[in-house]
């Protein structure tokens, strides 16, 4: 589906936890009372989740379009046979990595498809401790002269990132440092009046500040309740929400816990309250935005 006009857009590849949705433990449990892991098998379900993922897509005034994209995990491959071809992306432009989480890495092997077919290399953005998880994980990718044979290796361009804003393709991308976890920080990212924050479980006064003005915020939430410690709950985000005042904001990062329907109908109440609009991304959801 090509861009219309000369509007950007994101694309949600994967709104879902590392386990992602459906669990096959429930599908397999005949005394299992989940009733969203069923749901997610159907065709088109919202509560279908892989790992949490967007593809920022731009056109350019000589018509050519530019893709980015925000973390590629373990169900990278299948998020991006169903999305890829609908919104023709034929070439990834560059990868920004949020940290090393499987969830946000376990699909870098499959780059190999694009490096190999469809374009030279691939240049990733990531901080200096993310890319010595990565060489420890996935050595061959880090120093292809040692790779083993019996199939071609990505062909990936590692660039270091820290907390300075950094260009990509031309477009400004700022870091927002958020504790994903008692003393373990992460990265999001702000890119225009969109801030993206897909693992979080605290946000700082100066993240906030960076945050602050922003037309939409991606932000995580986990499951309702239960606290986790290392993810903000449905209402921890909605506190979020309300403090740091975006025009809009879409929650990512669910588990089975969500039912996709029954949560943005409470949601949704929010909003004739409080003028909160807060609700649940779904895969596959398009947001035009200006960049």
């Amino acid at each position: 589906m090509p861009i219309s006009g000369t509007s950007s857009r994101i694309v949600f590849l994967g709104t879902g936890t590392s386990e992602g949705v459906p669990r096959v433990s429930c599908l397999t449990n005949p005394d299992s009372n989940c009733s969203v892991c069923p749901d997610a098998i159907k065709t088109g379900s919202p509560n279908r989740r892989r790992n949490t993922s967007l593809l920022i897509q731009r056109r350019f005034d000589d018509g050519r379009t530019n893709n980015i994209v925000i973390d590629a995990g373990k169900f990278f491959y299948e998020s991006a046979m169903q999305w890829f071809p609908k919104y023709d992306v034929r070439t990834i432009d560059a990868l920004v990595i949020t940290h090393s989480h499987a969830d946000a890495i376990g699909g870098l092997d499959d780059l190999r498809d694009w490096t190999n077919n469809a374009q030279e290399s691939l240049p990733i953005y990531l901080r200096e401790q993310d890319l010595v998880d990565i060489e420890s994980l996935f050595y061959y990718l880090v120093d292809r002269e040692k790779q083993t044979g019996g199939g071609g290796v990505a062909k990936l361009n590692f660039e270091t990132i820290d907390e300075r804003p950094f260009r990509v393709d031309g477009l400004n991308l700022t870091p927002l440092p958020v504790e994903h976890g008692n003393g373990h920080e992460v990265f999001g990212y702000r890119f225009g009046k969109v801030s993206y924050v897909s693992d979080a479980s605290a946000i700082s006064e100066n993240t906030a500040a960076l945050i602050a003005g922003s037309e939409l915020l991606v932000l995580d939430a986990l499951r309702p309740t239960r606290t986790h410690g290392t993810h903000f709950t449905v209402e921890e985000a909605i506190e979020q929400s309300r403090r740091l005042r975006a025009r809009r904001t879409l929650l990512v990062d669910a588990t089975h816990d969500i039912d996709h329907a029954a949560v943005n109908a409470e949601l949704a109440k929010l909003k004739a309250s409080e003028a909160l609009d807060i609700q649940y991304a779904y895969e596959g959801l398009e947001v035009d935005v200006e960049l």
